[in-house]
């Protein structure tokens, strides 16, 4: 069975031949200074794993790593960064974005690890009126078929939907804070509903635009903002539900499938999960990376409705583990989660360094796990 066949198995909650085993997204850093600069695919090939590439184009997002430049996305919308530290393990960039009705700010830091958010784009209500210039970028799809075409049988193609992160209440947390995402909920439901629309409406052109048609496997959505960690499951019921219902349900009618990213707690809201129409779910955190998923309570719930990913401590286990450590714990994923099929093993999220003896451990353990 090839990795493709093996994951797409697994993708409908069938038994493939073994446990199907990747990462989630294998990062720059890593396979500059752990794997000899080669790509993605060469990394899942080198270690035996079923490669799971994820697909970005320059889109936007604050969180790609890369050259920082004054942009004009269109004539309404004009990213200009200014960098004050050019330092690549302090980097500090301001940004204004230039529209017809006003200016946004926003300002970022990053290493060579990552990038994250010091000042946030939304800082008054009504500045995410101006978000109407926000354009929606298009996705070349020949360049999407051409990569798809040079993964072949070795595994699958994962797209995902526009914006810092992929679901409606995640982004807005990414453009206004979560915390005072979590504040306006209670006091000013109404404004937050207005906000979400907006960016629901234009990821629903996203995905009419440039994920119809595109040849992706399947479709990330959701993020690490909906956990339920972060979120009352009453919360998620009526901030992000019925929105990641409406992705999902679109990417269902232009012929994709999703797999819904929850990269923190999932306890207290597996049902809702469900209810997002989604096909797969991810991460099946630990509260070692900030989870909260350690027995079978996410098994008994998911088993059969969707696809499970996830499961590997990719820091205390993965990262600072001894190889016969990862395997134990792949073993023991492999008994909870595995056993029935419609199990995908991957880590909870991004690592950045991995040993790779521990990776060939990962990968060998997995291997081992027969259906």
């Amino acid at each position: 069975m090839t990795s493709k066949e093996r994951l797409y198995k697994a993708l409908k909650l069938e038994k493939p031949d073994r446990l199907p085993v990747t990462v989630h997204q294998w990062q720059n850093y890593h396979l500059k200074y752990y794997m000899n600069n080669i790509d993605a695919l060469e990394a899942f090939k080198n270690t035996g794993m079923d490669a799971s590439i994820q697909y970005f184009e320059a889109m936007g997002q604050f969180w790609l790593p890369g050259a920082v430049k004054t942009r004009k996305y269109s004539d309404e919308w004009i990213d200009e960064a200014e960098i004050i530290n050019h330092d690549v393990n302090n980097m500090i960039v301001n940004h204004t974005i230039h529209t017809p009705k006003g200016i946004l700010t926003y300002k970022t830091e990053g290493n060579e690890k990552t990038t994250w958010i010091a000042e946030f784009l939304i800082k008054e209500k009504e500045d995410i009126y101006l978000l109407k210039y926000m354009p929606v970028p298009k996705l070349d799809k020949k360049r999407i078929e051409k990569e798809y075409d040079r993964i072949g049988n070795h595994g699958i193609l994962r797209g995902f939907v526009w914006g810092d992160q992929a679901g409606c209440w995640q982004q807005a947390c990414c453009l206004f804070d979560t915390l005072p995402m979590i504040y306006a909920a209670n006091d000013e439901p109404n404004w937050v509903h207005e906000f979400l629309n907006i960016l629901l409406e234009k990821k629903l052109q996203f995905i009419e635009e440039s994920i119809n048609g595109s040849k992706f496997d399947i479709i990330e959505t959701g993020g690490g903002a909906s956990s339920s960690t972060v979120i009352s499951p009453k919360m998620f019921q009526e901030f992000c539900l019925s929105y990641d219902r409406r992705i999902h349900n679109e990417l269902h009618r232009v012929g994709h499938i999703s797999t819904y990213h929850t990269c923190g707690g999932m306890n207290g809201i597996l049902d809702l999960i469900i209810d997002t129409n989604t096909d797969a779910s991810e991460t099946f955190s630990p509260k070692g990376v900030g989870g909260n998923i350690e027995g079978p309570e996410a098994y008994n719930a998911l088993h059969g409705k969707v696809c499970m990913i996830g499961g590997m401590d990719q820091f205390n286990v993965l990262t600072s583990g001894t190889p016969q450590q990862v395997k134990k714990e792949v073993y023991r994923l492999f008994e909870i989660f595995g056993e029935n099929g419609g199990y995908i093993m991957s880590t909870a999220d991004h690592f950045f360094d991995a040993p790779y003896e521990n990776l060939k451990a990962y990968a060998e353990a997995a291997r081992e796990c027969l259906y």
